[in-house]
């Protein structure tokens, strides 16, 4: 807009400002494009998702909604100036803290807006009414009741107690509040779209509208020519290395650009690099391309058919690959069953719908690039990125940001390609951020499965023979297919001990979106049929369904299906026995509900177990950590552990504190940059508390012996630390350590250390036995529900999670991931599926809101690993998986109607309940 026009005021935190945007512009644009807020976020602009949330003359609005011609002469106040607009800010963002209610941090802004405003106008809200006002901001991470706690004690309610500064050698087992915790609560953590230099190029994808089809490109030089401020169109001819990648070396068959034919919706082609003003007026309908659609094969059976076409060369009849575990002899284990039970089980793509969609920017710095994005795998970034571009490993630098969400997808390149590719051409800084719409249609989901499971046990209820096989619907490239089909069929059994097994899986190709790793690796699908089947059996051996997985359930010394013996940490009974006392009293209850119903409301009660190995399966999954000692006595953990928000940043810091026998308030965090932290592997599967936890456990106590070396002391001695000095007590005297006088190392460390811990294990043979997992984990969810039979609508009433962590790290961020995963089941099980093609935006797509979510209680066991950083486990992939199975079993406890194919939506639930209904008047 021309110097010359008028210029546009409001008052902003307090503040008055003049902006030069156009009238129409959103003010989520106008607040962190021109004015550099960026506390704002942007996760849909469409209103749907809520984290765009600011206060307008005091009232919750989405700003995306807004236009900035709209608030002319009004006040806004974003997160950055709600302390000060309101006293009750202040008193919510210490309560967000203490209860641990910020995860990721994508929301936070938005849910202490509209938090702020509630209290402002109702200083004493009920549950109710706190649910009732945040329920337009959505989040994937909490499970939302942590937040309606904080928001509840900031109103005066219960307060959460916490430990600001542990005492040395006390912060494993405390509810220390997150070390990142501040950045979150007022705005100034950076997310992929939140740092970007002036100079900066933008970047958006020319995607296929089709399934599949084949292309080619018109005039591009024409195009760029006559599109002012387009700088440069790239496609697969302008990729100086190599043109595909993947996250599985043997299966690296993605492409960062099609060649002549693309095979899923939403696939780039090409790429088009601009001034920022340019590319967003840009009409991508007018690009140089030509399509011509091809049949696509969108369903497993048609892939599977001999006559299909075959989507990538060398993989017979669409099959990347198969998983097998065989145990026994499964002939005779069914001879020897009294009782069996069968099923086939369905389950569909899953969207992640983290809040923050995929965003970052790249420059190139000489030689080298640099690439600061929002991602789960910085190594494997690097590695691609490297790949891609034809450059040295060391000639890429990947920086993370504060990650609004990943659950697995971010395990794979999203905009790094592109901008890696862009930089690299036009030496000039290159950003990407995704809309909404392109992060649903290209972005990795959770597999689809289609399950057929046969189980067999002895009429004392011992399980003596279980057969399943299930095939998982990949999409058009590999992804973690891979390790999808290797890992169901480890866990297919549950955890309990089956004689005689076979899991034999296949991952398979077709014309829609990849999918790829979500929370679980495709552990939770097989938990809905093993578990509702193993209620199956309960029934008919006339044994109560708990006692029956106690009495099945493994335990040390006991083979798992791959033939794997713990002597130790098997805490699955722990868990079960722990549901029993709310087992029973819910029975109770929803028993005397339903005999005094008149209406169409029953009640169910169902639960369902769960193992989880922590790590890769049967391959090297190291971590290493590096600590340094400064002069004036403070250390610095390099920790390249990226935190999602589930909280490694703090939990291993107070492992690594705990080993040293330091004060947690004495260190000081480099986090995630292959520049300046060593590698700690990927953040998924449930590893980084186990694997990266025990690295930080063993740096911490590398560098103690460092100490207590250069003191002359021995092992039992006490290390007090203070300014520049160390005193060393040992049997009454105490030594002074001066770190003034040490010498000092390129880093400026007086005394450093670096550790690596890979878990042991052991590759599996051609029958999948062997020890594919050093640790487990175990838990077991309790699911109360409510049934409207004429509407087959299901409201989940409580949620009872009990979970063998090893060792409770940190409790309050424990609970926090049962909670949220807890979440994500509930919405497996009851409304989430994604149908390639429709429902590309958080409107359509329906996850979890706050008023969807019951309380959950949560039940920490801890039978230690051996293995693990203090006994610990790892939480995040487990505690997803019960609950969908719990929440299923609860609706046949309620109905007698078994839902096969999930998500369990009123229409399924109904047809359901008619199918029973019919069959009990044919049999009458």
């Amino acid at each position: 807009m021309p110097d010359s026009a008028p210029r546009l005021g409001f008052e902003l935190n307090g503040c008055r400002v003049e902006v030069g945007s156009a009238p129409i512009t959103r003010l989520s644009a106008v607040l962190r494009d021109e004015l550099g807020l960026v506390g704002t976020k942007v996760g849909c602009d469409a209103g749907d998702c809520g984290a765009c949330t600011v206060l307008l003359d005091g009232d919750p609005v989405c700003s995306c909604l807004i236009a900035v011609g709209q608030v002319r002469g009004r006040t806004v106040t974003s997160i950055e100036g709600l302390p000060d607009a309101s006293p009750s800010a202040a008193a919510l963002q210490r309560a967000f803290l203490k209860h641990g209610a910020a995860q990721c941090g994508i929301c936070t802004p938005g849910m202490l807006g509209a938090a702020t405003a509630l209290l402002d106008r109702e200083p004493r809200p009920t549950e109710a009414q706190v649910m009732d006002a945040i329920g337009g901001v959505l989040c994937r991470c909490t499970g939302y009741r942590k937040i309606v706690e904080a928001v509840l004690e900031a109103g005066g309610g219960p307060a959460r107690e916490t430990v600001a500064s542990p005492v040395a050698g006390a912060a494993v087992g405390t509810r220390v509040e997150r070390l990142d915790g501040r950045r979150k609560i007022d705005g100034s953590e950076i997310f992929g779209a939140d740092e970007v230099p002036a100079d900066a190029l933008a970047v958006r994808a020319i995607r296929s509208p089709h399934h599949r089809a084949r292309f080619r490109f018109g005039d591009l030089d024409g195009f760029v020519a006559s599109h002012p401020g387009i700088v440069r169109v790239f496609t697969a001819d302008d990729v100086p290395g190599d043109n595909c990648y993947g996250v599985i070396g043997p299966f690296a068959d993605q492409p960062v650009f099609a060649v002549g034919e693309a095979r899923f919706r939403g696939e780039a082609v090409a790429a088009v690099a601009g001034e920022p003003e340019a590319l967003a007026a840009l009409n991508l309908g007018d690009f140089p391309v030509t399509w011509e659609e091809l049949p696509p094969l969108v369903d497993v059976d048609a892939a599977l058919d001999e006559a299909a076409p075959k989507l990538h060369d060398g993989r017979p009849g669409n099959i990347l690959t198969r998983g097998r575990v065989v145990r026994g002899d499964l002939e005779a284990g069914f001879a020897a069953a009294e009782v069996e039970v069968e099923g086939r089980f369905e389950t569909g793509f899953v969207e992640h719908a983290y809040i923050e969609p995929e965003a970052g920017f790249a420059r190139r710095v000489g030689d080298r690039i640099e690439i600061q994005a929002c991602t789960q795998a910085p190594y494997m970034d690097r590695d691609d990125v490297a790949r891609i571009l034809g450059l040295p490993v060391e000639a890429v630098r990947i920086i993370p940001t504060a990650v609004g969400g990943g659950f697995g997808s971010k395990l794979d390149l999203s905009v790094q390609p592109f901008i890696a590719l862009a930089a690299w051409h036009l030496h000039r800084p290159v950003r990407m951020v995704y809309s909404r719409v392109e992060s649903i249609m290209t972005t990795t989901k959770r597999h689809p499965a289609r399950m057929r499971v046969r189980i067999g046990a002895a009429r004392d209820g011992r399980l003596t023979a279980m057969d399943f096989s299930g095939d998982f619907n990949t999409g058009a490239y590999a992804s973690w297919g891979p390790t999808v089909a290797n890992r169901v069929p480890v866990h297919a059994s549950g955890p309990y001990f089956i004689p005689h097994y076979r899991a034999l899986t296949r991952a398979v190709h077709t014309n829609l979106v990849p999918a790829g790793a979500f929370r679980g690796f495709g552990v939770p699908q097989a938990a809905v049929a093993q578990e509702q089947l193993f209620d199956e059996l309960a029934d008919k051996l006339g044994i109560d369904r708990l006692d029956f997985r106690i009495r099945n359930a493994l335990g040390p010394g006991v083979p798992t299906v791959t033939g794997q013996v713990f002597e130790a940490g098997v805490g699955i009974r722990a868990c079960l026995e722990a549901l029993r006392p709310r087992r029973d009293a819910a029975h109770a209850e929803a028993r005397a509900f339903n005999a005094a119903a008149t209406g169409p409301l029953r009640r169910g009660v169902g639960f369902a177990g769960m193992w989880y190995g922590c790590g890769n399966t049967s391959l090297p999954n190291p971590s290493t950590m590096r600590l340094g000692l400064r002069p004036d006595g403070r250390l610095t953990l390099h920790q390249g552990a990226v935190d999602i928000g589930q909280g490694s940043n703090t939990v291993v810091t107070q492992i690594c504190a705990d080993a040293l026998g330091a004060p947690l308030e004495l260190f000081d965090l480099v986090s995630s940059d292959t520049d300046l932290t060593p590698d700690c592997g990927k953040t998924s599967a449930s590893r980084q508390t186990f694997v990266s936890g025990k690295a930080a456990f063993l740096a911490g106590q590398a560098l103690r012996r460092a100490i207590l070396r250069e003191a002359n002391a021995g092992e039992d001695a006490r290390l007090i630390f203070g300014d520049g000095r160390i005193a060393v007590e040992e049997r009454g005297h105490a030594r002074i350590l001066s770190l003034v006088d040490l010498p000092v190392d390129a880093r400026g460390y007086v005394l450093s250390v670096e550790e690596t811990f890979d878990p042991p294990t052991s590759p599996l043979d051609e029958n999948g036995q062997g020890e594919p997992y050093a640790v487990f984990g175990y838990g077991a969810h309790l699911a109360e529900v409510e049934v409207d039979i004429a509407l087959g609508t299901v409201k989940v009433l409580k949620l009872t999670a009990a979970h063998d962590v090893g060792r409770a790290i940190n409790p309050t961020l424990l609970e926090g991931q049962i909670e949220g995963g807890a979440a994500q089941g509930l919405g497996l099980a009851l409304m989430e599926e994604f149908f390639p093609g429709k429902g590309e935006n958080l409107h359509d797509y329906l996850i979890p809101t706050v008023g969807d979510m019951p309380p959950v209680t949560s039940i920490l066991i801890e039978d230690a690993s051996p293995i693990g950083p203090f006994g610990a486990k790892g939480i995040g992939e487990q505690a997803l998986i019960p609950t969908a199975p719990a929440i299923l079993n609860a609706i046949y406890d309620a109905t007698g109607a078994r839902i096969t194919r999930v998500p369990a939506t009123p229409d399924r639930v109904r047809a359901a309940i008619r199918a029973l209904s019919a069959e009990e008047d044919s049999d009458a």
